[in-house]
């Protein structure tokens, strides 16, 4: 029998990164596997199992495709007119694919020319660096490369973090693009800019609170050290705090305005829906409406904070879409979930000194390890913040879930295949159910819901669309790490879904402490700060 272990190892990670930030405390509940495919060298390309199949499809999904081979003086010529006109294209190096000669030879028999380059735009067979030098010469180079049945390429509805990348990559590669993004006021008349969750109402204001709640905490550790200050002198000014935060978000929104125009991407601010597999209909924040077609759609349009459905809820509650820009205090807060935002916003809330309590329906942390969970609950609840069923509080944040925001029967009458949550079934290739529509990131049925899996699967995305690529998005055993006081980091299974899927016989669970010699100094402290490290692991034979 062999015993394969799944994990990290060593313990020096944490004291590397304690200087940031209190990663030292991290837990990792971890269940990993092997992949041939993580395996491979990052330097060797895919082969397709059908060449034949494999070229036309990439002809007819690609834009401007350049077919070429890198010490081909005539190949070169045309890149170069191709960067003198600024004329974004793919690129395929066939003397750099192990396919290359039969890639080659279905060449030509689609163009009847053995030799490269080839130029196709759209599907189209344009010619050789002899019709490029002569269409550049006669003027008509451009004219040819625009030529378009439909008034984009790529339309994408969404412009957060997989939204972006999946347009920015397919202008990169000659699809002409546009981004339609509109962000819906919150019942509290909340609204921001361009760059979606994860830059406006998620990670980058969340971990910048959290690093606040560091501070203090670290304010807490430094008498420990010989520091010296008076305790009732400090106080935390949330308006400040806020301020400084909202001021570096709208220097993202407009950075990310800047880099879609210097790369021709058009950014229209305005609300999208999609009317059939090729037609947008959209309208602007001054009612005006149009429509445009493209040939292939991506929805990126992530989610939106889940309310009860209670009387009041939407009157005199609050979300993480309002908090991060909440003009003032929230006083004493009830946050409503044990999700991750949940957890996170209630615990940097009770460093910053605000009595906050936590309504648990059932369990924290739906979906990770039961065990660190609840480790991370009473963490929390020994540092301040409180797990009851009744108060009265003055601020009320709801984090019971996210849910995408269109119309059911709208989507289905296209013939999107939604679950029951409306998200978007789709293939390994993030297809949708409708040839021409893709989806990424949240609003994608069972993928994980984290910004850097969305900006990989949009590059990943583009790249199939438009440069010929075949790798697809590993979803599997993708990272991720919650920001509550007391931080936590996954890969992988959790316990219970191991036993699911494996059978508790077939699993062994091992768990290690481990303590710094930083916690040596803070005497009253050394007992409970201890860094869990947390291996599930497979036995095969």
């Amino acid at each position: 029998m062999r015993v394969v272990v799944f994990g990290f190892g060593g313990m020096h990670c944490f004291q590397r990164f304690y200087s940031v930030s209190r990663i030292s405390r991290l837990c990792f509940p971890v269940f990993m596997g092997w992949s041939t495919k993580r395996q491979m060298s990052s330097k060797m390309v895919p082969i397709p199992d059908d060449t034949s199949s494999w070229v036309k499809k990439t002809i007819n999904s690609s834009a401007v495709l350049l077919f070429s081979k890198s010490r081909c003086p005539y190949c070169r010529a045309v890149k170069q007119i191709f960067n003198d006109d600024k004329i974004n294209h793919a690129v395929i190096e066939l003397d750099k694919r192990p396919d290359g000669a039969k890639i080659q030879q279905v060449l030509s028999q689609i163009s009847g020319i053995s030799t490269v380059p080839q130029v196709f735009v759209r599907g189209e067979f344009v010619g050789d660096s002899s019709t490029i030098s002569k269409l550049k010469k006669e003027d008509k180079l451009t004219e040819v490369i625009k030529k378009n049945t439909y008034d984009y390429d790529l339309v994408v509805i969404g412009g957060g973090s997989g939204g972006l990348a999946a347009s920015k990559e397919a202008a990169r590669f000659g699809a002409k693009t546009a981004v339609f993004d509109f962000v819906v006021p919150t019942p509290q008349d909340t609204t921001w800019g361009l760059g979606g969750t994860c830059v406006n109402v998620g990670c980058i204001p969340k971990k910048l609170m959290h690093q606040a709640a560091l501070l203090r905490e670290g304010m807490s550790d430094s008498v420990h050290f010989g520091w010296k200050w008076d305790s009732e002198k400090i106080e935390h000014d949330w308006a400040q705090i806020v301020e400084n935060i909202g001021n570096h978000i709208h220097s993202l929104n407009w950075g990310y305005r800047t880099q879609l125009r210097s790369i021709n991407v058009e950014y229209v601010n305005a609300f999208a829906e999609v009317v059939d597999p090729h037609t947008i209909k959209y309208t602007k924040k001054n009612k005006e409406t149009g429509t445009v077609t493209a040939k292939v759609i991506i929805l990126a349009t992530g989610e939106r904070p889940r309310y009860p459905g209670i009387p009041g809820d939407k009157e005199y509650a609050i979300t993480s879409d309002d908090l991060f820009w909440l003009p003032y205090p929230p006083g004493k807060t009830l946050v409503v979930g044990a999700s991750y935002v949940a957890l996170e916003c209630a615990g940097f809330l009770t460093r910053f000194g605000f009595d906050t309590t936590v309504m648990v329906r059932s369990i924290f942390l739906r979906g990770f390890d039961q065990q660190m969970a609840d480790m991370i609950g009473e963490y929390m609840k020994e540092h301040g913040t409180k797990f009851v069923r009744s108060c009265v509080p003055t601020a009320i944040v709801m984090a019971i879930g996210r849910d995408p925001t269109w119309d059911r029967k709208a989507m289905e009458s296209v013939g999107l295949k939604l679950d029951k949550a409306k998200r978007v079934v789709c293939a390994d290739n993030e297809q949708s159910s409708v040839d021409s529509i893709y989806a990424i990131g949240d609003i994608v049925s069972g993928k994980p819901q984290l910004t850097p899996v969305a900006i990989h699967a949009g590059r990943y995305l583009a790249r199939r669309l438009y440069a010929g690529d075949i790798e697809l998005t590993d979803y599997v055993n993708v990272p991720t790490t919650i920001f509550t006081p007391i931080e936590y980091g996954a890969c992988g299974l959790s316990e219970e879904d191991a036993i699911t899927k494996y059978g508790k016989e077939n699993i062994e669970v091992s768990m290690f402490s481990h303590s710094q010699t930083f916690w040596t100094v803070r005497i009253h402290f050394v007992n409970e700060e201890v860094c869990y490290l947390r291996y599930i692991c497979l036995f095969t034979v």
